[in-house]
């Protein structure tokens, strides 16, 4: 699906940020079919926003992880934007609901202006204020994103921030297994979810996060490709009643992200 604009609230554009952002535009371009334009992101351009493209429309972005990341320990990974319409706003009530305001507001470029926190719980968001790019132009087809999701160690903490720091509104549904899931809903419509991060992923001392999940043709196969190129499997094909098919991997450098095949709505 071709998107003009992301309702304010709703998760807009993703990128990665990589230890080898060469092996990881073939690595991608493999597995979803995109394309990229390296935007230059300094004056000597020795550093590019790669802009991976799908059928014409951007669909998100690699670059090569910031040295000072690596050297806290932080792993290769995957960054979700949130639209807002007005970003210093926003920003401004960040500390006031309990969270931490990582990089104060900045314009990139022409394109749009950002700035990123971490919420009451730990997990790192950014806010994204478009101006000649909204985000992802594309949506809800083999290859782009479908869907962003938080798993935190507060899921109380965690609504109430989000609900008031955008302006949205929340529904909580019981999945299968009793797992308690939350939707927040932006202009009536669902947005992005949120969970309680799983007891298995506490012990291996994940910390909070938000994730992606891509929208693919055929999940299994897609879960072959991955391992073939070198990726790892963190959940196998599973159905989820009401959500679709969805497997977690992790790309050669060590990225996390979801692939999904959503139910059929027909």
């Amino acid at each position: 699906m071709k998107i003009e604009r992301h309702v304010p609230g709703a998760p807009c554009w993703v990128d990665l940020a990589t230890t080898d952002q060469a092996a990881a535009k073939a690595f991608y371009g493999g597995l979803f079919g995109w394309s990229y334009e390296d935007v230059p992101m300094d004056e000597a351009g020795q550093q590019h926003y790669s802009m991976a493209s799908l059928d014409g429309s951007y669909a998100a972005a690699i670059c090569t992880q910031q040295e000072e990341q690596r050297q806290m320990g932080i792993p290769p990974h995957w960054s979700v934007h949130l639209t807002v319409e007005d970003v210093d706003a926003t920003a401004g009530r960040v500390s006031g609901l309990g969270g931490t305001l990582v990089m104060e507001p900045f314009d990139v470029f022409e394109s749009g202006r950002m700035a990123v926190l971490s919420d009451p719980a730990g997990a790192a968001v950014a806010l994204w204020q478009p101006r000649n790019h909204v985000g992802a132009g594309v949506k809800y087809e083999p290859g782009a994103m479908v869907w962003c999701e938080l798993m935190t160690t507060d899921p109380e903490a965690a609504t109430t921030f989000y609900t008031e720091l955008l302006g949205v509104q929340s529904e909580r549904q019981t999945m299968e297994h009793g797992v308690e899931y939350t939707v927040l809903m932006a202009a009536g419509m669902p947005a992005a979810g949120l969970m309680a991060l799983p007891d298995e992923l506490r012990a291996m001392q994940i910390p909070s996060h938000w994730s992606v999940y891509f929208q693919v043709a055929d999940v299994d196969a897609s879960v072959a490709s991955v391992t073939a190129a070198g990726g790892a499997v963190n959940m196998p094909p599973t159905d989820i009643a009401t959500v679709g098919r969805i497997a977690s991997v992790s790309d050669p450098q060590g990225a996390g992200l979801g692939l999904m095949v959503p139910e059929s709505t027909d």
